[in-house]
C-alpha cells in the first residue's frame, strides 16, 4: 500500500509540476492546495531535495522547484525515495535484497515466485509513468462536481 507520505510527495510534485513557470512555490501553497499538513510536507520535500527531484531557492521569491522537466521524473522513483523498494518481500527486491530466513529453497518457493511478477508489472507501470503523464491525463479528463447528497427518504408505518 501507498504511504501518506508517498502520496502526499506525489501530490506536491505533481502541483509543482503543473506551474507553467519554473518559479519557486512555498511550502505554504502547496500544504494549502493538497490539504497536506505544513511541517510533514516540509520533511518530504527535504527528503526529494536530498535526492535530487526538488531543489529549493531561499529569501524572497524563494520555495520548491522541480530538478528536472516532469516528463523525467517516474512516479517509481518518487515511491522508492519515499518509501523504499517497491518488492513486496525482500527477496525479490532490486534495491534492497535479503533472503528470506525461512526459506529452504527459493528457485521454488512460490510466493517468491508469485511476489517477483507482482513486483516486476508493478515496476514496469510506476517506471515508465511520469508526473508529466500524470498531469496531461487529469487534464483530458472529464471534470466532475461533486455528486448530490443522498437523501433517504423514511416510510412511516401505518399501525392498525
Amino acid at each position: 500500500m501507498l504511504s501518506r507520505k508517498a502520496k502526499y510527495g506525489l501530490k506536491a510534485l505533481l502541483a509543482l509540476a503543473r506551474e507553467e513557470s519554473s518559479e519557486p512555490v512555498l511550502i505554504a501553497d502547496l500544504s494549502q492546495r493538497d490539504a497536506i499538513p505544513k511541517k510533514f510536507l516540509e520533511a518530504i520535500l527535504h527528503e526529494l531535495k536530498r535526492r535530487g527531484v526538488v531543489d529549493s531557492k531561499k529569501g524572497k521569491g524563494g520555495g520548491y522547484f522541480l530538478r528536472r522537466a516532469p516528463a523525467q521524473i517516474t512516479v517509481g522513483e518518487v515511491i522508492r525515495v519515499l518509501d523504499g523498494p517497491l518488492a513486496a518481500v525482500p527477496c525479490v527486491s532490486q534495491m534492497a535484497y535479503a533472503r528470506c530466513v525461512e526459506c529452504v529453497d527459493e528457485a521454488t518457493c512460490g510466493v517468491r515466485l508469485a511476489m517477483k511478477e507482482v513486483r516486476d508489472a508493478t515496476a514496469e507501470i510506476l517506471d515508465n509513468t511520469t508526473l508529466a503523464d500524470i498531469n496531461a491525463r487529469v487534464l483530458a479528463s472529464p471534470k466532475k462536481t461533486k455528486p448530490p447528497r443522498r437523501t433517504t427518504r423514511r416510510t412511516t408505518r401505518l399501525s392498525r
